[in-house]
């Protein structure tokens, strides 16, 4: 019974209440600011589960009261008030049940990448890249440009950039994949309507906890930074190119005139692919049933399109479809297409636990 699962939470919430008025527990900063988190994590689910109690007894009182002649009328009309608030206080629940992910709170490094369609794939990338920037400001994160590749026409071979604020992942966890776009190409004289694509990879900002590198497992190399065309664009050999050994993993960095800066900026990026792989590994070893809910980040599997002449964008995975592409690109409105692909997800898990 769905009640008898809350009191856990409800105990370990009094219980760190306790413990935060103890004084051995005010004395040790650290222990006190790792239970604060703690109950932080749980007032949710506690807040959401008094209430729920709270209902269910009403809802008792209230049945017990429906054959009394002074007070049974007034007890009907408190019951077509109480049912809806138990059913909604119960959806409300089984979501916030759903194990965590861990990385939700974390900022992202999102990767994209222009794929088959030669230079329309690297105008999407822009184009993508653009949508999603406005989209940071749509929520008040901030976007910061750790690498880039630029092409013609305002594109991008491939861009890196860093997405800080809250709940960042947890949003943008769902774009990883391959995005597919129709259209007829700047680069194109006859007006024919070309298909082309773009890969995305969503990768959590981690740190030495998360990931631990040995030094021998490094080939560093520097060389000479060159800009479009291969002409050199720094007279320094500033440019780092580190490889992970045991994965084979190369991050390159040229961006910055500092060597320093450029090592410094490639090794956070290798630590979240690294991350970012051994989570697809982890992903891949689990059942197909698992592997085909939204969010998996598999940037082999084509998610969306984007047909720019019928104005439309489709997401493949629940069958979603808006007339709203132009708009939903040019604001940065991803929310339409990202609630509906958390509420799935959420449906998805809740079956699974059983809830």
């Amino acid at each position: 019974m769905l009640k008898e699962r809350l009191q856990p939470f409800i105990d370990r919430y009094h219980e760190i209440s306790d413990m935060l008025s103890s004084p051995d527990i005010t004395n040790n900063i650290k222990k006190m600011t790792e239970i604060s988190k703690e109950q932080s994590s749980l007032e949710a689910i506690y807040l959401a589960s008094t209430r729920y109690i709270k209902t269910l007894e009403s809802i008792e009182e209230n049945k017990e009261l429906l054959y009394d002649d002074e007070l049974g009328d007034l007890a009907k009309e408190e019951l077509k008030t109480l049912e809806p608030l138990k059913e909604e206080l119960e959806e409300e629940i089984k979501v916030l049940l759903i194990p965590k992910d861990p990385n939700d709170n974390k900022n992202i490094y999102l990767e994209i990448r222009a794929g088959t369609g030669g230079d329309e794939a690297a105008i999407f990338a822009g184009d993508l890249f653009r949508a999603y920037v406005r989209y940071a400001d749509v929520h008040g994160w901030k976007v910061e440009i750790a690498s880039s590749s630029e092409s013609d026409h305002h594109g991008y071979k491939e861009v890196i950039a860093l997405f800080k604020g809250e709940q960042v992942y947890s949003r943008l966890k769902y774009e990883g994949g391959t995005h597919r776009v129709q259209r007829v190409p700047q680069t194109e004289s006859q007006g024919r309507v070309h298909t082309s694509a773009v890969t995305v990879a969503v990768m959590p900002e981690v740190d030495d906890v998360d990931v631990q590198i040995s030094p021998n497992d490094l080939k560093i190399d520097v060389f000479r930074s060159s800009g479009n065309g291969g002409q050199s664009v720094n007279t320094t050999d500033s440019a780092v190119r580190i490889t992970h050994l045991p994965t084979g993993i190369v991050v390159s960095m040229q961006d910055e005139k500092s060597q320093h800066k450029n090592k410094d900026k490639a090794m956070k990026i290798l630590k979240s692919r690294i991350y970012e792989a051994e989570m697809q590994k982890q992903l891949d070893a689990v059942s197909g049933d698992r592997k085909a809910q939204v969010g998996s980040g598999d940037r082999s599997e084509r998610i969306r399109t984007y047909n720019y002449p019928q104005n439309r964008i489709t997401d493949h995975r629940i069958g979603l479809t808006l007339y709203r592409l132009e708009e939903i690109m040019g604001s940065g409105l991803f929310d339409e297409i990202i609630d509906p692909l958390i509420s799935d997800f959420q449906s998805n898990a809740i079956k699974e636990a059983g809830l």
